[in-house]
């Protein structure tokens, strides 16, 4: 696996792959805690419930409900690291599903796999083995990549994996550099791993780009936080090989300011096409912000998202993305669109109720370019409720209720229900 070949079209690669290979050559020890010593594993049971009614149906699809329970299991295990110069470990995860309830004809809701029928149970297990070097980690295997560029996704039953390598240094105060190659990913409903393949909102053909695959995802990032970490910018490159490359860039900043805290978060995305275009020619790109007021257990949100170029959002399927109004349900990502948002997040601990937290978001996007001779319109209304117990003999357990109201007037009409139940145990 050739993960620490830097993609053609990074200008400055070299220069970043040269400061972590002199990181990876300082002479500095492993951590003091051991291989056995450090290592931990947890166990986290969600049991997830998943109902959605379509109306006013759009599309070639005229299945009016989808609606699945199902029950996962999610193993998580990680070594400390051997000592020396170069420290060694290897994580491990498994995940298991099970069916509890579903129909031909409401499946297919992303909790199991399905063709048609969906199936009984389906597992998967993988490993990653990783080297440590002062503050600079190398993995190669079994990989859950949080990035900007390739947001991790845990929406549904199972998280989704990649197969590859990932390399991250912390070598200078406040800087993270970050570079990675992905080789095939295992969905959220899948066993098996496959090539990634582009998702790109489109409302003329919205699988247009799903069949066009690649087995190179290539990325390379830095985040550099100051201001006592109240601040911090990001740049970075990424790369589905043949298909699409992507700059993003990005500003947070959090500003006390007598009994509140004021926020910002606010992201860049340019993308076109790349290498052999599989996909054709390709255009798009967007701004979002998210302004945020906190105090006591109150945050209040403005949110702005503006989509630009010839083509809607792109990001690896099925994945989601960090732009702030993209929600799990409608995107507002499409061509030419622009949404507005405004949310409010209670902490019930300021009420003397600690582990009970209430989210209520409202979400507006227009000009979206249809390509059917009007303008597309589309709205969604989120309320989430979550608790977790606090202490007893059922803490840890947590119940989430999601309720959704999304309609729209170039796309089907989504009323949705959610209710998951987790509890996570530490082994050891």
């Amino acid at each position: 696996m050739h993960a620490c070949t830097a993609p053609r079209f990074f200008p400055k690669a070299r220069l970043a792959g040269g400061c972590i290979a002199a990181a990876l050559c300082t002479e500095a020890p492993a951590e003091e805690v051991g291989f056995i010593e450090g290592a931990r594993a947890t166990l986290q049971a969600r049991n997830y419930f998943f109902s959605r009614d379509y109306a006013d149906i759009k599309g070639a699809s005229t299945q009016s409900r989808t609606q699945e329970w199902a029950q996962g299991f999610i193993l998580n295990a990680s070594s400390g690291y051997s000592q020396g110069i170069i420290g060694a470990g290897v994580d491990v995860i498994g995940l298991l599903g099970f069916k509890l309830d579903s129909s031909p004809e409401h499946a297919r809701s992303g909790l199991l796999p399905s063709s048609g029928t969906s199936a009984d149970h389906y597992s998967r297990v993988g490993a990653a083995l990783k080297f440590k070097v002062s503050q600079t980690e190398l993995k190669v295997g079994e990989l859950m990549p949080n990035l900007p560029v390739l947001l991790f996704s845990d929406l549904r039953l199972l998280p989704p994996t990649y197969q590859g390598a990932m390399l991250e240094s912390h070598e200078f105060a406040g800087l993270t550099l970050s570079a990675g190659q992905s080789r095939s990913t295992s969905l959220r409903d899948s066993s098996n791993s496959q090539k990634m393949y582009a998702l790109v909102n489109d409302p003329i053909n919205p699988a247009r780009l799903a069949r066009f695959t690649s087995d190179r995802f290539n990325y390379l990032g830095a985040d550099y936080a100051f201001n006592d970490n109240r601040s911090s910018v990001g740049v970075w490159q990424a790369q589905l090989q043949d298909i699409y490359q992507q700059r993003f860039y990005s500003l947070k900043h959090a500003e006390p300011l007598g009994d509140w805290t004021l926020g910002v978060n606010a992201g860049y995305f340019q993308a076109r096409e790349d290498g052999r275009k599989l996909a054709g020619n390709y255009d798009n790109h967007a701004l979002f912000s998210l302004f945020s007021a906190r105090t006591g257990g109150h945050t209040f949100y403005v949110g702005y998202q503006q989509i630009g170029g010839e083509d809607g959002f792109i990001q690896v399927g099925a994945n989601t993305n960090p732009m702030g109004n993209t929600l799990p349900t409608y995107e507002f990502s499409a061509p030419g669109e622009r949404s507005w948002q405004v949310r409010h997040d209670y902490n019930f601990a300021a009420w003397g109720i600690p582990g009970l937290t209430s989210t209520l978001r409202y979400v507006q996007g227009r000009e979206v370019k249809t390509g059917l001779g009007f303008e597309g319109r589309d709205r969604e209304r989120d309320l989430d409720l979550a608790y977790v117990v606090q202490s007893g003999p059922l803490e840890g357990l947590g119940v989430r209720v999601r309720n959704v109201m999304a309609r729209s007037n170039y796309r089907t009409d989504i009323d949705e229900n959610r209710v998951v139940l987790s509890y996570s145990m530490k082994l050891f």
